[in-house]
């Protein structure tokens, strides 16, 4: 009798083991838990960020499609366009460019019109 006693209590004490590493390290665990509600974070922050792109996006096509301000501006920035009857400038930031008298020019600077620089 005292042997069967002793028996259902290391059969209960392997039971509760045999649950605890369930709980811990299961399918489904506390462990697998803590992971899934990381990425879960991880997931809601990814959403917010495009959400933020999608509507950044979405602001810039109704500004294309309603203004003519925004074509104009990529055309310029983007395409390099100009109108009719402007001047265009470019500001190039360079070394100092040094003429030494026998036409050559030294550092940096590149001609606008190479065909006068001989």
């Amino acid at each position: 009798m005292r042997i069967a006693r002793w028996l259902i209590l290391l059969g209960l004490i392997l039971l509760l083991w045999k649950l605890q590493q369930q709980f811990w390290h299961g399918l489904g665990g506390s462990e697998q838990v803590r992971i899934l509600e990381s990425r879960t974070v991880e997931q809601r922050l990814e959403n917010e960020r495009l959400g933020q792109r999608n509507a950044a996006l979405a602001a810039e096509v109704k500004d294309l499609k309603e203004g003519g301000d925004a074509i104009e501006e990529r055309a310029r920035s983007e395409l390099g366009m100009i109108k009719p009857g402007e001047v265009f400038y470019r500001v190039v930031d360079t070394a100092p460019v040094a003429d030494h008298g026998d036409g050559n020019l030294h550092g940096n600077a590149t001609p606008l019109h190479p065909e006068r620089a001989r």
